[in-house]
């Protein structure tokens, strides 16, 4: 966990940004000796927040699954699976 005070971002902000990009991870920036931003790299977001996406989708699907809510056989998803592939080659040939 990188804990960092404000003021090394105006000071910085080139050191933070490599900080951010190199390590993945977010940098913690305190103001006052208290918690007050989070910094992070673009593609580390977008990861977050696609994996995030991700959970809630999963823990829906769940949910819906544990109310008894009737899903699909393996043949279904391999005949809509193989039918969505048909769509996206047929798509790009056009």
């Amino acid at each position: 966990m990188n804990i960092k005070p404000s003021a090394v971002i105006r000071k910085n902000y080139n050191e933070i940004s490599a900080l951010c990009k190199e390590s993945g991870e977010p940098v913690y920036l305190t103001k006052n000796g208290e918690g007050d931003l989070v910094v992070m790299d673009i593609e580390a977001f977008v990861r977050r927040e696609s994996m995030l996406k991700l959970r809630e989708n999963l823990v829906a699907v769940e949910e819906e699954r544990m109310s008894g809510k009737q899903g699909y056989s393996i043949d279904q998803v391999t005949s809509m699976m193989q039918k969505a592939v048909r769509e996206v080659i047929d798509g790009k040939r056009k």
